[in-house]
């Protein structure tokens, strides 16, 4: 498509240096070339009716309207130096007519508006001795004068129209260039953001599920080593197959929070295609269950007290309050998994306390502490350690706050989030 293109647009403007022609541009100065050099080769012969003129124009005519010609085959890359050629061409020949239009073109085309409007105003007076002591006089009068003025101005307005569009065109590239840039980088940005999305996700719901399944496992392997090192009872099968079972309800639990997971991250393609409503998620089987929320976080602590982790839970919220939207709910519940699971990776054995406070208008609180082991070891149980930072994800996203740290011999996660007067 290049070739139906000035090479100033397939340049784009870029790099400042001068544009490659292409096909087009050779095609349009052959034409003009030829089109110059016609009224060149006609006017020349009519010079031996104007016995007007003195001898000394009529021989230094052809000579100036000739070198006009010429001169067009560089009016591109040097267009100043071209409309100065013009300027005693012009004042003073008739076989430049057409390669003056040319010039006059060019010269509105590709300089500046102050500079080519100075070299038109030289134009028109260096030609206006001419029109005056010859011209009309003798090839009509007025009319012709009329005539020269005209077709100054009408060659100057075309070339200006058209490097106005083309600007209009190579900025409208510009901005379009742009756009695809700033979508290019927004689709980076919404990529970074679904990674970072399925890393909190994946951490918050399967960090807590896997981690209740090693401590269970753990549990069974040190029993087995003690029994086989002589140094406690055996395991009778009741306790095997209780075990086994546990393991095996966590792991069952673990898919199916995967799967909500994933339900979660495609949320905005299930409602395009009327799946289930945003609220919900599917477990197994497709039967849809709620989303975890504040209410589930008491079964969230029997599940921590089942493995074996002591856990302190105080619920201090009003029970005839409105409860707060759903996402931040799920923020609430993922802040108390979190707490959870990093007391039982780094403290295991230290007894955890879950506190929720707040009321509509001031706010949630959540505050998951537990005492710092006097020996600490190697954590049993490896992790991402991203946790706190998809907490931090989370909060900011609901407008909340999430303080960590030791106090006084203690680990404490303090999380604030928003809970208005009326729930949306």
């Amino acid at each position: 498509m290049s070739f139906f293109l000035p090479g100033e647009l397939v340049d784009g403007g870029a790099g400042g240096g001068r544009p490659r022609r292409t096909a087009r541009d050779w095609l349009v100065d052959g034409i003009l070339f030829l089109w110059a050099v016609g009224w060149w080769m006609g006017m020349t012969a009519l010079l031996q009716d104007h016995t007007y003129l003195p001898h000394w124009l009529v021989v230094l005519d052809p000579w100036l309207g000739g070198a006009l010609c010429l001169a067009l085959w560089w009016r591109r890359s040097h267009p100043l130096a071209v409309a100065l050629l013009a300027v005693p061409a012009g004042a003073l020949t008739d076989s430049a007519f057409g390669a003056l239009s040319v010039v006059i073109l060019n010269t509105a085309m590709r300089l500046p508006w102050r500079r080519a409007v100075l070299v038109l105003a030289a134009y028109l007076a260096t030609v206006a001795p001419y029109l005056l002591l010859y011209t009309v006089p003798n090839e009509g009068g007025w009319p012709v004068g009329a005539f020269a003025l005209a077709y100054y101005l009408v060659f100057f307005a075309w070339g200006r129209a058209a490097r106005a569009r083309r600007r209009l065109v190579l900025r409208l590239r510009q901005d379009a260039e742009r756009e695809r840039a700033d979508h290019a980088r927004r689709l980076v940005d919404a990529r970074r953001a679904e990674r970072r999305a399925i890393a909190r996700e994946m951490h918050d719901v399967l960090a807590h599920r896997i981690s209740l399944l090693s401590v269970h496992a753990g549990a069974l392997a040190y029993r087995t080593k003690q029994t086989a090192a002589g140094g406690g009872a055996a395991l009778d099968e009741a306790e095997i197959a209780e075990s086994a079972g546990v393991i095996r309800d966590n792991a069952h639990q673990a898919l199916d929070e995967l799967r909500e997971v994933l339900h979660v991250l495609r949320a905005d393609e299930e409602d395009d295609t009327s799946g289930p409503a945003s609220g919900a998620t599917v477990g197994t089987g497709g039967a849809t269950r709620p989303q975890p929320g504040l209410s589930g976080i008491a079964a969230l602590v029997s599940e921590a007290r089942e493995a074996g982790q002591r856990v302190r839970y105080e619920d201090a919220l009003p029970e005839d309050a409105a409860p707060p939207r759903p996402q931040l709910q799920r923020t609430a519940y993922r802040v108390v998994q979190e707490g959870l699971t990093n007391a039982r990776k780094h403290a295991p054995g230290s007894e955890v306390t879950v506190r929720l406070t707040g009321s509509p208008g001031n706010g949630l609180t959540l505050r998951v502490s537990n005492p710092l082991p006097e020996d600490v070891p190697v954590a049993g149980i490896p992790g991402a350690g991203a946790g706190l930072t998809g907490l931090h994800e989370r909060l900011e996203l609901e407008e909340g706050t999430l303080h960590h740290g030791i106090d006084q011999g203690a680990f404490t996660l303090l999380a604030r989030l928003p809970w208005p007067l009326r729930a949306p």
